[in-house]
């Protein structure tokens, strides 16, 4: 008898410990963990587009060449902005929500970004996954990990998660691309206020969700990108879009210092790419660069028609031997170079526009 209590007591101690060890496994790890999650446009899609019906896709080469050696549905010749800032915060590739398999790795985040999306839903409506339908699948994943996690960790790890936009320039571009009449409907305030408004009704349904830290790119030059120089501007930067630009980049870091005022725990950063770029553009070798008007990938003046890859319509395009000697990619899209030297100091803190908080202090506070 003394024997079998014996055993059945050391059966009990190796079942708990077995348990005890099985729950810090599960739970350790997540204590002090903080997740990335994602939104966008081009700058920040890892691949969601590859798996939708849409020509704004970059599954083909030369996209991905130079850190991937092959493409993934970035934009770009390799990494773009979050992936830095998921190296930074020790964090893997965040995946795209789209694709297959994810669903045993959303504890470090998701990316739901998608290239030629907008703010606005009519922004190229139907071929991209706009930032509403992004939060849809947002609000999708948070109940995935309620379920796996349970409510209580999953809140904590949904409060301490980073929540990375870069969204806005597509509803600018998009009404001058199709010469729509959209913009006369609107002032240039009002046309701002919608894309604004929409942006901080997404911050909101996120806080709502548990979300309290965010990071956010102000709007690029988009005037004086070769797309634009080549295609809208006849050789020069289309300057009727810079109004929009400007009053992107002047209002958001209101409605953000809004948002912090009314919502309890509110945190975030704004990052100067307007100024990062606009510098490297006009002053490229004093970055370390040799070009920056004309992208290393595409064709026709600067080569800014969007044919990199000959798989949008222009079969021929021209291809740099050395894109890290470039600033734009392709057409729109920058060099991994360029990205990483924006990521670098935007984790860092150097330079931060808006907010008390630098991308590494927004990971590391409570």
């Amino acid at each position: 008898m003394a024997k079998s209590t014996f055993h059945s007591i050391c059966l009990l101690i190796v079942f708990f410990t077995s348990f005890l060890i099985t729950d810090a496994a599960h739970f350790g790890p997540l204590k002090n963990h903080v997740a990335l999650f994602i939104f966008g446009d081009s700058l920040f899609d890892a691949g969601n587009n590859n798996y939708i019906n849409t020509t704004f896709k970059a599954n083909y080469k030369p996209y991905g060449e130079t850190f991937f050696h092959y493409p993934t549905g970035r934009f770009s010749d390799g990494r773009l902005i979050p992936d830095f800032i998921a190296e930074y915060a020790k964090l893997p590739l965040i995946p795209p929500y789209l694709q297959p398999g994810i669903y045993h790795q959303l504890t470090n985040g998701v990316n739901f970004a998608s290239s030629g999306a907008g703010a606005l839903a009519e922004t190229r409506r139907g071929i991209v996954i706009d930032l509403q339908t992004q939060l849809g699948y947002f609000e999708n994943v948070s109940r995935q990990l309620r379920k796996k996690l349970g409510d209580a960790e999953a809140e904590s790890l949904l409060s301490r998660a980073v929540y990375l936009f870069s969204v806005g320039g597509n509803d600018y571009l998009f009404p001058f691309e199709i010469n729509s009449t959209v913009l006369r409907s609107y002032s240039p305030e009002q046309f701002v206020g919608l894309v604004i408004g929409n942006i901080t009704a997404v911050v909101k349904e996120i806080y709502k969700t548990g979300g309290r830290k965010f990071g956010f790119v102000n709007m690029l030059p988009i005037s004086c990108v070769p797309y634009s120089k080549a295609l809208l501007g006849g050789g020069q930067c289309f300057e009727q879009i810079t109004p929009y630009v400007e009053l992107h980049n002047k209002e958001l870091p209101k409605s953000l210092q809004k948002l912090e005022r009314e919502l309890k725990g509110f945190k975030y950063s704004l990052l100067p790419f307007y100024t990062f770029l606009e510098q490297r553009i006009n002053h490229p070798s004093k970055y370390g660069f040799k070009e920056a008007k004309a992208a290393c990938c595409g064709s026709g003046p600067f080569r800014g028609i969007f044919s990199c890859g000959g798989k949008r319509g222009v079969k021929e395009y021209y291809l740099c031997q050395n894109p890290s000697e470039y600033v734009f990619f392709d057409s729109i899209h920058l060099t991994e170079r360029a990205y990483q030297q924006f990521a670098k100091p935007s984790w860092n803190g150097k330079p931060t526009l808006s907010g008390s908080y630098s991308l590494k202090a927004l990971f590391e506070s409570n």
